[in-house]
């Protein structure tokens, strides 16, 4: 026997082997359950769908992927409690992540983002990773794709044109501190209020006002109880597909790089909704009698400028800066 067939042998069995191995090790069935708050219209849920559908195909079937819309698995702090103990999988979170790696604040800063471009600059770029790492480190779940969002807008039960007119006002803010304490500083009584609480605290007057993207206001019905959305754009902003730490150590090398390939289509899959959507959800909010109202945004973020740099902590205040600093 030749030299060269005595290697072809060894190299077919070796070969082989880790086929062998490779196949009993992605022989097991995986279930992934994903809950988000979105209802499913929403493209974060039809995202979410399509994640299940490519990691499906990735794996030949093997990976599922249940998706739970209308916080039917939980809360968004709940899950992501859940996934931090490994009793859920996955969720679609963003800025309420600070609460344990306080760089999930750059996600969500008030008048930082300018435009869709300097969003994307800054979290695709070095920042992005920072932030990303900080989230696996402090919080035990792992970004895994990152999706767009229309930029936040305050709906209230009176037109809101400059920052004065806040006075007094009450309104929901999503649990996030750097929320509160520029809504706080504009002039308004924020408070916190879990987002399945919002409909019925609008409704029966609890709160007067509320701020989401207009994605969300349309999705949460908020037109049925209130007619008034301010252009104040003062979050433009970007959400995480995550997967829990837990069960990404859980997956085989192979399996993780078909989540990551099946996140990387998701969040191309739900960039070509986004553009078009916002223009169809204003024209669908407008045709139910919903006024928009265009406000003095320069006020606002001349007013708000000096609450985010006082409201981050001292840690992450130098990469604000540098962001506020990127506007063009």
């Amino acid at each position: 026997m030749t030299v060269a067939t005595k290697t072809t042998r060894l190299l077919a069995a070796a070969l082989a082997a880790c086929t062998l191995l490779g196949g009993a090790a992605s022989a097991q069935e995986i279930t992934l359950k994903l809950g988000h708050l979105a209802n499913e219209q929403n493209i974060w849920h039809k995202a979410s769908v399509k994640f299940g559908e490519e990691l499906s195909a990735l794996t030949d079937g093997r990976i599922k992927v249940e998706v739970y819309p209308n916080e039917t698995l939980g809360k968004e702090v709940d899950l992501i409690n859940g996934m931090q103990l490994g009793t859920a999988d996955m969720t679609i979170t963003g800025e309420s992540l600070q609460n344990w790696a306080p760089m999930a604040a750059l996600l969500a800063l008030p008048y930082a983002y300018t435009s869709l471009e300097q969003m994307d600059e800054v979290a695709s770029g070095e920042i992005g990773k920072e932030i990303e790492a900080q989230i696996i480190d402090k919080a035990g779940v792992r970004p895994i794709a990152y999706f767009a969002r229309g930029p936040r807008e305050l709906t209230s039960n009176r037109p809101i044109t400059k920052p004065e007119d806040l006075n007094g006002l009450k309104m929901r803010v999503p649990n996030v501190p750097l929320f509160l304490n520029v809504w706080q500083a504009l002039g308004a009584q924020p408070t916190p209020m879990a987002f399945s609480e919002v409909f019925t605290s609008l409704q029966n007057g609890t709160i007067e006002a509320q701020e989401n993207p207009l994605a969300l206001i349309q999705s949460a019905n908020f037109n049925e109880v209130q007619k008034n959305i301010n252009m104040t754009d003062h979050v433009r902003s970007w959400i995480y597909l995550t997967i829990s730490e837990l069960t990404w150590e859980k997956l085989s090398e192979d399996d993780q790089k078909a989540v990551m390939e099946a996140a990387k289509r998701a969040q191309e899959y739900e960039r070509g909704l986004f553009a078009d959507n916002e223009t169809a959800i204003r024209k669908d909010l407008e045709a139910k009698g919903v006024t928009f109202t265009e406000v003095d945004q320069a006020a606002f973020a001349a007013k708000a400028k000096d609450a985010v740099l006082s409201g981050v902590s001292e840690e992450i205040r130098p990469t604000v800066e540098k962001i506020f600093a990127m506007q063009k």
